[in-house]
């Protein structure tokens, strides 16, 4: 029993947090704000709060706002070479995943020589070390979903080719992550369910890899109760308060689960879907897989990850013959997917055809094979295009 729990972020949790930004430290005088391309922080008043709330506490800013919903290297190359022109000391991502995700990696190129892609593993990057570490990174996220706020790791799509790739180092760590449930409050049901899930699938995953620790365990299985029980009222009533406040936790405890235990292939096979068809949303991708993934590995990895995660998710395991146990948590999940309104979505809605499918498995084992690594089961590539054709005709 060896683990090593590193996580340097200070996470201020709750309604309300965000005005602490007008008082607290900060780690720097002048910072780049960076948001999506739509209208959203902006219309909403976020920005503008931020913006307010940085004046009060004596630190300048500036804004980059061209971040899409899967983030580009091109905008991360751009927005790095506006923070070292405008002197910016410290980086802020203001909104969901992505521009989160894109701020941390703005603040390592605003530090670092050359293209963003001579840092990253995986795909046709040169994985070099990343020798001059990062702008300070402060996190406000307005999603529920990735857990970004709390986990060092990011993903960027290279534009021109079908690369999305996951990177991080101690230096992608938030410095500060505000995670205030009332910013939640106006995200659609649908992207309420696909942001849900992308949480979700972090903790299940962190869960079954192979290199779970008792730590990321703990906050695994807690995510998991917090989601199956929340997140359909958060579906149906993005006006409750107390569903959006439990299911922030979740997505930052499922961020904690990235920090301290790993995904698994199943987000190697979403980013080769989505890197190709930009316009799937990620957790859109990940119901996709989800059940063909989880009943693939369902026989070949330890019965009772799955019934211990099926307990969390309220199912009465103990109950059902032994034998039948581990079905239960994908009964449980067909379930949730059904109570979130996400059983109708299909791969051919984005453009996806059967014919692909292998080149698909291919780019995920080329661009993500780290991920396989991790699995207790050793995907083949047969066994991922296998997987690939039962998510297809879910």
């Amino acid at each position: 029993m060896q683990f090593n729990f590193y996580m340097p972020a200070n996470i201020l949790f709750g309604a309300g947090t965000l005005d602490q930004l007008g008082t607290i430290a900060l780690p720097g005088k002048k910072a780049l704000i960076v948001i999506s391309a739509g209208t959203s922080m902006r219309k909403l008043g976020y920005l503008e709060r931020v913006e307010a709330l940085l004046r009060k506490n004596g630190v300048e800013s500036v804004v980059f706002d061209k971040i899409q919903p899967n983030p580009v290297k091109a905008h991360v190359m751009e927005g790095a070479k506006l923070a070292q022109d405008e002197g910016c000391d410290f980086v802020i991502g203001l909104g969901g995943g992505s521009s989160i995700d894109s701020a941390k990696s703005i603040a390592v190129m605003a530090k670092n020589p050359g293209d963003y892609w001579d840092y990253i593993s995986g795909g046709s990057g040169k994985a070099k070390p990343v020798e001059h570490g990062a702008l300070p990174i402060v996190a406000i996220t307005t999603t529920a979903g990735t857990g970004t706020e709390a986990d060092p790791w990011t993903v960027i799509t290279k534009d021109d080719a079908s690369e999305k790739i996951g990177f991080g180092n101690q230096y992608t760590f938030p410095a500060i992550s505000i995670v205030d449930p009332d910013l939640m409050m106006t995200v659609p049901p649908a992207l309420t369910a696909y942001q849900g899930f992308d949480a979700l699938f972090h903790a299940t995953e962190g869960y079954i890899a192979k290199c779970s620790t008792p730590i990321s365990d703990l906050f695994a299985l807690k995510s998991i109760e917090l989601i199956a029980r929340w997140l359909p009222a958060a579906v149906r009533d993005g006006g409750n308060r107390e569903a959006r406040a439990q299911v922030a936790l979740a997505n930052t405890l499922s961020g904690l689960v990235e920090s301290t235990s790993s995904c698994t292939s199943e987000h190697s096979l979403e980013h080769a879907m989505s890197a190709r068809h930009p316009g799937l949303a990620h957790g859109a991708g990940l119901i996709l897989l989800s059940r063909a993934y989880y009943s693939f590995f369902k026989d070949r990895i330890p019965q009772h990850l799955y019934e211990n995660m099926a307990r969390a998710m309220g199912e009465n395991v103990d109950a059902l013959p032994s034998e039948e146990r581990a079905d239960a948590f994908i009964a449980a999940l067909d379930k949730l997917v059904d109570a979130c309104g996400m059983k109708d979505l299909r791969m051919s809605d984005y453009g996806i055809t059967k014919e692909e499918l292998p080149d698909l498995a291919k780019i995920a084992h080329e661009t993500m094979g780290g991920l396989f690594d991790v699995d207790r089961y050793k995907l083949s590539f047969d066994d991922t295009v296998d997987i690939f054709e039962k998510a297809f005709t879910r």
